[in-house]
């Protein structure tokens, strides 16, 4: 069953209606256009609309509200064992207006555990082991039925049903102990262990699910591919660890002085006021004693603190190196003075290219904060290499787990992956998005904001924008496209990476070919200003836009995002009139709706400039005529879109050449 984005049945009908239509010749010969429909939002966002939590013009609502979550964890990991233990106490705020006669947590973990439904292959470990749950002091039976008070556990899911109903302002506390078996590569590549000297725990805690203001409890599973949606809240945790373990993790470090010795702290201390690379933990530092300090029972706990995080995650390795060094952000807080944060990687001898990863996530940081116009918020950003657990990178608050890329042709591969995980900073960790349903607005936004670091960085011929419109003409070409409001489970498995990365990486690009740098920048950074620290929905995403560009910008939307439709306009004729004027026929040979942005050249190259505005093709028109008015020499040149701001199909037929 092919699920699709709540509210696209009636937008979906109507297309289809439309394609009987598409197959009859019209006046011109050209078979007749589908007029691109309203991309109707779903009832529950209209709804949202109507109680003030959200608008239409791109921001929240007045009346907008989110849960907040309080979380104290302790963890102890066995690296030898490949075990973790741990113990947690939640505090649930409702700060909706409503009563909750359920509360919902997210077991992660059991993506690994048997029986449980999977759209990838994964390890069986078990999957977490809850061995006590209590709600407000009173300990929880797992049950089911009619058990009033009890907790059941479906897949990813864990459901408690209180005694009492939590009232609006009130709030709840979960304790929760809880163990499981680490896989290998666990969490679809995103979590685990190697070489016997690194870990690299996420999704290792019990969380609580998103409750918004749209969708209610958000109890979509995690099968493995689509990634995740989570809420805010505060974090306090420790990691118990053995010593010669180094641990980094989401958040400050409350405890340096109790877990390092003096001239690693006292390097890493120098790094956090250096512009240059600080070889915080060299080869001649690994073990007990050098890395860590010496521990009467051999273990070393590692404290945290988080502030406003979706989620924490944390590395622990016994033989990597550790650089660091500072890189500016911007004006964080208002002072007129420039405010940093300590970019951190920890990699292993097995990955030489790393030696440049701190500079790359300098640069990277940097850019991001100025480009996007918001200051990155977080005391470090840190890089760890775990080549056997993903062979690309994985992004969590404050961290990233890239592999080796020591096969890679070329350092450049490295920096866009670095940039691309370092730009998830923005996008999901400070704009909340709903990776689960909408991978689109998630990986898609940060490919966009790579290619741009990469642009900065590199300045090669081609743009990295350029190279990502060709991968998508290439895709399509290939008679592969997909509609980006399915969401992101429901995508074949052939097109879900096009989905979620290429295809909208390449349309925010068009948006800005479309709307002009100025106008496309400022929907950009509103939006992002608008929805930190917040849950955007896509529509609220394309209500911000349609605000900055000053115009209803729906036919883009539904043409480019709910429908595969594709673009192919094309040079029909080109015939001279007097004084060296001439008319040029422009056929719309697409469905996706474009305007045409056409380039007369002369022959003493001078050229005119001329447009059919999209509206031509919206009124249901296949072909029109521009004029290039009298001039000094003929016309020998007509090109639609010479910059290819458009990602055109056949470019080919783009182009007239006089003969």
């Amino acid at each position: 069953m092919n699920r699709r984005f709540p509210g696209l049945a009636a937008l979906l009908l109507a297309a289809t209606a439309a394609l009987p239509l598409a197959a009859q010749p019209g006046a011109s010969g050209l078979p007749a256009r589908p007029i691109p429909h309203p991309v109707t939002p779903s009832r529950e966002f209209a709804a949202a609309v109507a109680r003030g939590t959200r608008t239409e013009t791109g921001a929240p609502g007045p009346r907008y509200w989110q849960q907040w979550s309080r979380y104290r964890i302790r963890a102890t990991v066995d690296p030898d064992g490949k075990t973790l233990s741990g113990s947690e106490t939640v505090v649930y705020h409702n700060r909706s207006p409503d009563t909750l006669n359920v509360l919902v947590m997210k077991v992660w973990q059991n993506l690994h555990a048997p029986g449980v439904p999977r759209n990838e292959e994964a390890e069986i470990t078990g999957g977490m082991r809850i061995s006590r749950l209590a709600l407000d002091g009173q300990t929880l039976a797992e049950g089911g039925g009619r058990v009033p008070v009890a907790y059941q556990v479906s897949g990813t899911n864990l459901a408690i049903r209180p005694a009492r109903p939590l009232l609006p302002g009130d709030s709840a506390r979960i304790e929760v102990d809880f163990s499981y078996t680490i896989p290998q590569a666990g969490g679809g590549a995103r979590m685990g262990y190697g070489g016997g000297n690194m870990l690299y725990l996420a999704y290792w805690y019990p969380q609580m699910a998103v409750y918004d203001d749209v969708g209610g409890w958000h109890t979509d599973p995690f099968l493995g591919n689509a990634e995740f949606y989570m809420g805010y809240g505060d974090y306090e945790y420790t990691v118990d660890a053995p010593e010669g373990w180094v641990v980094m993790g989401t958040g400050r470090l409350l405890n340096p002085e109790a877990v390092l010795p003096r001239p690693v702290l006292d390097r890493w201390r120098r790094a956090q006021n250096s512009d240059t690379v600080v070889h915080v933990l060299t080869a001649a530092d690994f073990g007990p004693g050098k890395a860590t300090v010496d521990s009467p029972n051999g273990r070393l706990q590692w404290s945290f603190r988080a502030d406003t995080v979706r989620d924490v995650a944390f590395g622990a390795t016994r033989e990597s190196f550790w650089d660091a060094a500072r890189t500016p952000v911007g004006d964080r807080d208002g002072d007129r003075r420039p405010d940093y944060t300590l970019v951190q990687s920890f990699w292993r001898a097995s990955a030489p290219r790393w030696a440049k990863s701190v500079e790359y996530g300098q640069q990277s940081i940097r850019f991001l904060s100025e480009y996007l116009g918001l200051p990155y918020p977080y005391p470090h950003m840190t890089a760890v290499e775990g080549q056997e657990i993903s062979g690309g990178g994985m992004e969590y608050p404050m961290m990233t787990l890239i592999g080796s890329y020591s096969n890679a042709a070329s350092d450049t591969s490295l920096y866009s992956v670095t940039a691309h995980e370092l730009a998830h900073m923005w996008v999901p960790m400070i704009v909340g998005v709903d990776e689960t349903r909408h991978g689109w607005m998630d990986e898609g936004t940060t490919n966009f904001n790579e290619n741009q670091a990469f642009d900065d960085t590199f300045r090669t011929r081609t743009s990295a924008h350029l190279r990502e419109q060709r991968q998508y003409l290439a895709f399509v070409r290939g008679g592969n496209d997909t509609e980006l409001l399915t969401w992101t489970d429901y995508q074949h498995p052939d097109v879900v990476g096009f989905a979620s990365y290429t295809k909208p990486a390449a349309m925010l690009n068009t948006l800005r070919g479309l709307i002009g740098e100025e106008a496309f920048n400022r929907g950009l950074r509103t939006y992002m200003a608008s929805w930190k620290w917040k849950h955007p929905q896509p529509w609220d995403f394309f209500h911000a836009f349609n605000t900055a560009a000053g115009r209803d910008l729906t036919w883009f939307w539904s043409s480019w995002y709910a429908e595969a439709w594709t673009l192919d306009q094309a040079v029909a004729r080109v015939e001279s009139g007097p004084s060296n004027s001439a008319t040029v026929t422009i056929e719309d040979r697409g469905l996706a709706p474009m305007p045409a942005r056409i380039v007369a050249t002369r022959q003493d190259g001078s050229a005119v400039r001329l447009e059919v505005p999209v509206e031509t093709w919206l009124r249901g028109e296949r072909r029109a005529t521009v004029t290039v008015p009298a001039g000094a020499s003929p016309v020998v040149r007509v090109e639609i879109d010479p910059e290819q701001a458009f990602p055109d199909v056949d470019r080919a037929n783009n182009v007239w050449t006089g003969r």
